[in-house]
């Protein structure tokens, strides 16, 4: 039975059952081999023998069956029990399910309606035999009025016995019909015998063989002569049965002896009911126990032909979860019920009715339906990118432009304009700026170890020089001008270049910064799978984010000083004072790169490079523009403003 549930993928059953010693080990057995192909019960009724306590229970029982979600039903035990009371009242009560027993239940499932649906029909289980066609013969030729004792009496308790007469005969004439024809439509009797008649037919052959072996050797033992001994020994006679093994005339072996007779073959039969109930047996399979485990149970596949169906009922507490989603268990209920859930991000189940999702490798990514992995394409922000090479363009154009302002400065240094301002300092920030413009192409195209590393470290000093070169250009405005009050001792202090001493100084900290950086955790090659779908991004990952933010707070602290300095000398008075301008930059730094934190830690992949680069183009763009432009102006525009006297 188990075989054949797990055939038709049925895993959620009901079972019936007598409650007695019988059906408890029935229940046993069957849960047993039920484990072993993950099927489940959705209820036992175990019907009681005693009426009164049947009465009692059997509401219970009707609503177990009743409301349960299980379409296969087991049932096992005896007839003419409670149990068979039980079946008649829910095919009464029209539940339809498909009732699974042994062949000793065929009499009882013969109804006058007409069903050829699988979903409701009675599969059992019956001992295989040949078919007896000389019976077949005997009941096609039978001519009741050849015989001088009426067989007709019988004939009807065989027919009741075997296949349920038509109600609506009710007198014993009816089987008086010298046409078998005739009296075979009026009556529904089955041509092949059931499983008592079977054993009935070869009972009558095992004790004609066994009468026979007695006859023999009493014939043989010259003891013919004593007439009592054939008949009144039976412990003679029952000793030869149990070992008696012959062939009946349709050519099967039997063997009387149960202990060498394990390998029992089964017919699978179902039954159909035609009008006036006539309930035909179709044999759908067959199961063998000694051929191997694949092989032991056979269903017929033109069987199909009784109702042109090939679809077969389901009968599972939960429905198939599909590819692309697991089995979640519920908690207290049966292994067989159970939720679909959907698997994670980048996880697929290939299969039906999986337990766990697998996760795919890095180099690949589940489709939408999350049923297989695909591999990932790889991808890095190049300049065939329309942004990137926006980018690019940027940090070409303002490195063109920083060095033409260059130019400029370094032709008219004899100018007042340029000599107030430091024209050292000046060159020194505006080839910084240079350089800083450039660095941000090293944050474009197929990143490598080096690239990882010099960008990172590039990026760091050239801005520290900047920073600082506007430091020192701040400190000077303010020194020049307190250097100018007639009295102060600080003239005396003052040498020629010292302040250019601080651009070195906070330069060598921070390679003292990046040198421990790179000693700890240096920037490394890194893959990004989780920003774009189907991509793999490579990217270089900062190593130790720490130092990185280390550098970026040196970085701060130099333009905090840069923009306190030039706050406080803001005011001091002289057109060529260049405070104003400094401490604007300052703020406009500050505002990128305040904004670049939050930004570039909530992208991922290329939106973390895109936001970087940008930051950079726009801070020295930044400081680019507040302090050169205006100076740039008087230069080329208004040189009539570039005297002394102004």
């Amino acid at each position: 039975m188990v075989s054949l549930m797990f055939h038709f993928g049925w895993t959620w059953i009901g079972l019936v059952i007598s409650n007695d010693d019988q059906g408890i080990q029935f229940l046993s057995d069957l849960r047993e081999e039920m484990q072993r192909h993950a099927i489940c019960l959705a209820f036992v009724n175990m019907i009681p023998e005693t009426m009164q306590i049947f009465k009692t229970r059997v509401k219970i029982y009707d609503q177990q069956l009743m409301t349960s979600s299980a379409k296969v039903v087991i049932i096992y035990g005896e007839m003419n029990s409670n149990l068979e009371l039980s079946f008649r009242r829910w095919a009464y009560l029209g539940a339809q399910r498909i009732w699974i027993t042994t062949s000793q239940w065929d009499v009882i499932t013969h109804k006058k309606d007409f069903s050829l649906d699988f979903s409701h029909g009675t599969v059992t289980f019956a001992h295989h035999h040949n078919d007896i066609a000389i019976f077949r013969n005997f009941m096609e030729t039978i001519n009741t009025s050849m015989y001088p004792v009426d067989i007709s009496q019988s004939m009807l308790q065989w027919n009741h016995f075997n296949c349920s007469i038509s109600k609506n005969k009710k007198k014993m004439d009816c089987f008086t019909f010298s046409n078998p024809l005739e009296w075979l439509t009026q009556h529904t009797f089955d041509m092949v015998l059931s499983e008592e008649g079977y054993n009935l037919y070869n009972a009558v052959y095992a004790v004609a063989h066994t009468y026979h072996e007695l006859i023999f050797q009493q014939i043989e033992s010259q003891e013919m002569a004593k007439p009592k001994g054939l008949f009144t020994d039976c412990q003679q006679v029952a000793s030869l049965l149990k070992t008696r093994v012959f062939t009946i005339p349709v050519g099967e072996l039997v063997n009387m002896n149960h202990k060498e007779n394990q390998c029992a073959k089964y017919d699978i039969f179902i039954i159909w009911n035609f009008p006036q109930g006539l309930g035909l047996k179709v044999k759908i399979g067959s199961y063998f126990p000694c051929l191997p485990q694949s092989q032991q149970l056979h269903i017929c596949e033109d069987w199909e032909w009784v109702t042109g169906e090939t679809l077969v009922p389901s009968s599972v507490c939960s429905e198939t979860c599909t590819a692309g989603f697991r089995k979640s268990h519920q908690k207290q209920t049966a292994d067989c019920c159970f939720d679909c859930v959907q698997c994670q991000e980048n996880e697929i189940a290939n299969d039906t009715d999986m337990e766990q999702c697998v996760r795919c490798p890095d180099d690949s990514y589940a489709n939408l339906e999350q049923s297989k992995c695909l591999q990932r394409a790889v991808t890095f922000l190049a300049y065939e990118n329309p942004l990137a090479m926006a980018l690019g363009c940027m940090a070409l154009s303002f490195s063109a432009i920083t060095t033409l302002v260059l130019v400029t400065f370094v032709k008219y240094r004899d100018t007042p304009i340029v000599k107030a301002n430091n024209c050292i300092l000046s060159y020194i920030l505006l080839i910084s700026l240079t350089f800083c413009f450039l660095c941000s192409l090293l944050f474009i195209e197929h990143p490598n170890q080096a690239t990882c590393i010099l960008k990172q470290t590039t990026f760091a000093i050239f801005f520290t020089v900047a920073i600082s070169t506007v430091l020192a250009k701040t400190i000077t405005v303010v020194t020049a001008f307190k250097l100018t009050t007639p009295g102060r001792r600080i003239r005396r202090m003052m040498i020629k270049g010292a302040i250019n001493l601080l651009i070195p100084i906070c330069t060598l900290i921070q390679l003292v910064l990046c040198a421990i950086w790179l000693v700890t955790s240096p920037p490394f090659i890194d893959r990004d799978t989780q920003s774009e779908h189907g991509k793999i991004i490579i990217i270089c990952n900062k190593g130790s984010v720490i130092a990185f933010h280390f550098v970026l707070g040196y970085l701060g602290s130099l333009a905090l000083g840069s923009f306190t300095v030039a706050f406080l000398a803001r005011n001091i008075p002289d057109r060529f004072n260049e405070a104003n301008f400094l401490t604007f930059s300052m703020l406009v730094f500050y505002s990128v790169w305040i904004t670049f934190l939050p930004v570039y830690h909530s992208t991922r992949g290329k939106g973390m490079v895109i936001v970087e680069v940008f930051s950079i183009l726009a801070s020295n763009a930044g400081l680019l523009g507040c302090i050169f432009v205006q100076k740039c102006y008087v230069l080329l525009v208004r040189p009539d403003l570039n005297v002394l006297q102004k």
